[in-house]
Formats: structure tokens, C-alpha cells, sequence
């Protein structure tokens, strides 16, 4: 990930794709997005851990981006009362690329977009 600025990202969105707010967004990789806090955009990597904490209060669901986690840079923040919106369970995502859309917040060292809704989620091909 060293290399990280150098790598050509190409990018393809899939299904319950916005073209128009897709096209008007550049994508930030999952390891960059703390460089945009307090702007929307399109946040884009590989999930490498999802995990669905139904213990704690409001029973989120994590999906962790940019490194392993406890060590990673991002993380997409589903609350427990939007699970129902999305027609899977989210932490099936786990190992796939995907782009979060949304406005980008600081949580501790890292980066957060509270997703709530499946339109601000897409699968993505991010070629390096």
C-alpha cells in the first residue's frame, strides 16, 4: 500500500448504480479518506472485515476498509434499523470491493460514512 498514490484505479459500478453522482465523483481510496473528512464522496476499496455487532447498543453493522482490521483506515457504518433496508446481509460483503457514497466522518484516527441506505453502497471492479 506503499504505492499506494502511484496505482491506477479503474472503477465500474454495478447494480442500483447513480451514474450522475458516480461520474461527478472522483474516488477516494479507503487508505486516503481521512484526507477528505467534512466532504461528501465516494470512498472505495476492498472490505476486509465486516462484522454485524448485535450486542451493542443500536446493533451496527462495520464494514472495515483500508488495512486489516483493528488497523484500518475506513469504515462504513450501517445502524441496525437500516439492515432491513438492504435485500442481504451486509456483512456478506466481506472480501469484495465495493465504493461507499456519502459524507465522510472522523471517528478516533479513522474515517466513517454512515450509511443508511443500499443506494449509498455499490460493488465495485477496482482494478490496481
Amino acid at each position: 500500500m506503499k504505492h499506494l498514490p502511484s496505482l491506477l484505479f479503474t472503477l465500474v459500478l454495478t447494480a442500483l448504480s447513480c451514474p450522475v453522482f458516480a461520474q461527478s465523483q472522483e474516488m477516494i481510496p479507503a487508505e486516503l479518506a481521512t484526507k477528505f473528512v467534512g466532504k461528501d464522496g465516494m470512498v472505495c476499496g476492498k472490505v476486509e472485515k465486516a462484522r454485524y455487532a448485535q450486542n451493542s447498543e443500536g446493533e451496527p453493522t462495520f464494514l472495515y476498509m483500508g488495512g486489516a482490521f483493528p488497523r484500518h483506515t475506513f469504515s462504513a457504518r450501517i445502524a441496525g434499523s437500516d439492515r432491513g433496508k438492504f435485500g442481504f446481509a451486509p456483512e456478506t460483503l466481506e472480501g469484495k470491493d465495493v465504493c461507499v457514497l456519502g459524507r465522510i466522518q472522523r471517528d478516533a484516527s479513522r474515517a466513517e460514512i454512515e450509511v443508511s441506505s443500499p443506494a449509498s453502497l455499490k460493488l465495485a471492479t477496482i482494478k490496481k
